[in-house]
């Protein structure tokens, strides 16, 4: 089944390619490389609440209400998570993988959480800093194309739906209770990530990282842009770094990208 075949738009498909070059040249958001059945049905239906007739006049209103454009970015991005999602694999990268490389990099042990949504997957890794007594100095730079979802992330309130993999040990030294379904992280927590916007699929890579985590974001992307991202990851780790993946996701060209598989879903950089 073709993509094109999953959705099938009410509005015109030259219109719509319009759009997003103009969407890419006038916010510079690129969506052209995500799975556009996704985005597509998404835009229509922002379009047809509004009772938009076409995609041009809809654009210039994006242009001229920043309320749009928000509510635009917000429909737009996809936001589901929870600590620890599949403990088993933060339980291997805390007793195999971060001790690793702190002991190669020491206080300078640099760690991106790779669209980060709403703060649970950085906050996770913080954590486990935390359980490992790990420097202060050691941060997590944690990244997302949605200024929204960053300031909730900042906030770090949740509800006991993404606590569901958190122990009661754990949840009393790192939460506060503030209402009767709000758990907020502690200071100690907040204090090790660093949140900033950063699109994937445009704005420039750091270097020379110890750990990237980007778990369930490169579902959303079409194979162009999936192989881009994991091209580049790779190129941002150091040799020895580890890039650590959703487990609906697997790197099938690994090799060529200089990595080597040394457990499912975590990805060793081991030549240039």
């Amino acid at each position: 089944m073709n993509e094109k075949s999953l959705y099938t738009s009410p509005y015109d498909d030259n219109e719509y390619k319009w759009l997003l070059d103009n969407i890419a040249k006038h916010f510079e958001l690129d969506l052209r490389g995500y799975k556009q059945h996704r985005v597509r049905r998404r835009i229509d239906m922002i379009m047809r609440k509004y009772s938009y007739k076409d995609y041009k006049t809809y654009f210039n209103d994006l242009k001229k209400d920043p309320k749009k454009w928000d509510e635009f970015l917000d429909k737009l991005t996809i936001n589901v998570t929870e600590f620890f999602r599949n403990p088993e694999k933060w339980e291997y990268l805390k007793k195999n993988v971060l001790p690793r490389l702190m002991k190669e990099s020491g206080s300078k042990t640099k760690l991106w959480s790779a669209g980060c949504s709403t703060g649970e997957e950085p906050y996770t890794l913080s954590i486990i800093l935390e359980e490992l007594k790990a420097p202060k100095t050691i941060k997590v730079m944690a990244t997302d194309l949605d200024k929204f979802v960053i300031a909730k992330a900042k906030r770090g309130v949740y509800s006991s739906r993404s606590l569901v993999n958190i122990s009661e040990d754990l949840k009393n030294k790192y939460f506060k209770k503030v209402g009767p379904d709000s758990y907020e992280v502690s200071p100690i927590i907040k204090s090790r990530v660093v949140f900033k916007q950063h699109n994937l699929l445009m704005d420039p890579f750091e270097k020379n990282l110890d750990l990237i985590v980007c778990r369930n974001v490169v579902i959303y992307f079409d194979m162009e842009a999936k192989n881009g991202l994991y091209k580049n990851f790779a190129a941002s780790l150091r040799k020895g770094g580890v890039l650590f993946v959703g487990s609906t996701e697997r790197i099938f060209n690994y090799r060529s990208l200089g990595l080597e598989v040394i457990e499912p879903f975590f990805y060793q950089k081991v030549s240039d």
